[in-house]
């Protein structure tokens, strides 16, 4: 949607030029969930460098001869840093941001220790693996992700980030709550699914892109009470996307088709466009139905 939006905006014709850019930005996605994965193990690196510095001080403290390593040892944080796939990840993309910028590692780490959920930690006398990983994702979603500072850097390094951030976040937390035990591995998911996955992305840019006069054609007679020059142009990509998929796609079925651009609609549109485009598609797949224009392969797709 927003790779259409773009062509829109600058004119463009050139669709090898903008499909190389949508399928770039997704790589950048896919940097993103590395790089907020690794933030979690530089954070628990730089704490151990600390603790164990503080240890070295000529005149150290018995806490700091003696320090609470029950952050350092946290046990999601160790399965983490012991997963070989995240590792070979994140070498293989070269996710190096955070070594040559510290700065925000350090004042995540200090935005962690001054919360109220790492004094409650550290003063628990015990804690198993559950606890250990509920308050990494309890951390993560209320300390680390909404940090502004850390919010900054990823606008100031990639500004495409800042649309994947929520997205990512999201699948960062399911996997960590998904782990079950210390003996668990953790497994950096992939970019796609499968090829079909990789194709569907550029099959439905392409068939948006090169039947945009034909498919507008499908809704502006659905549109009675509203002038078509007056729909925001979002709304009108969201409306041929959600055509495209409807016609082109045989194997989504007609509900997640309606329900993906609906939310795709709430999110970047205009308060009431929900409610606009569920009304006209409902319309169309309605007369769609009628005309048996609909081609859905496989159980309940309809």
């Amino acid at each position: 949607m927003q790779g259409i939006y773009a062509m829109h905006k600058h004119e463009s014709e050139n669709l090898d030029k903008e499909e190389k850019f949508l399928f770039q930005s997704i790589e950048n996605m896919y940097d993103l969930y590395l790089l907020m994965l690794s933030a979690l193990l530089e954070i628990r690196l730089k704490e151990e460098e600390y603790l164990d510095l503080a240890s070295k001080k000529h005149l150290a403290t018995k806490e700091e001869r003696n320090p609470n390593r029950k952050f350092v040892e946290n046990k999601l944080l160790t399965l983490l840093a012991n997963s070989e796939s995240l590792e070979n990840a994140i070498d293989e993309r070269t996710i190096s941001n955070w070594k040559r910028n510290d700065d925000v590692i350090l004042l995540l780490l200090e935005a962690i220790k001054t919360s109220e959920l790492y004094q409650e930690y550290m003063n628990a006398t015990t804690s198993s693996f559950n606890d250990d990983k509920n308050f990494i994702a309890d951390l993560f979603s209320e300390v680390i992700a909404p940090n502004d500072k850390l919010y900054d850097y990823l606008e100031d390094y990639k500004l495409t980030w800042l649309d994947d951030l929520p997205t990512i976040n999201t699948l960062v937390l399911k996997q960590i709550k998904q782990l079950k035990n210390e003996n668990d591995t953790f497994l950096v998911t992939k970019l796609y699914k499968d090829l079909d996955d990789k194709d569907y992305v550029k099959n439905l840019f392409r068939k948006t892109v090169l039947n945009e006069v034909e498919l507008s054609k499908e809704y502006i007679d659905k549109t009675p009470n509203w002038d078509t020059e007056r729909i925001a142009e979002i709304d009108t990509i969201i409306l041929k996307m959600a055509i495209c998929e409807l016609l082109k796609f045989p194997s989504i079925p007609v509900k997640v088709t309606i329900n993906e651009y609906l939310e795709i609609a709430k999110e970047y549109s205009t308060p009431k466009s929900s409610i606009f485009i569920n009304g006209i598609l409902d319309n169309i797949v309605k007369d769609y139905q009628k005309n048996n224009r609909l081609t859905k392969a496989g159980r309940g797709l309809l």
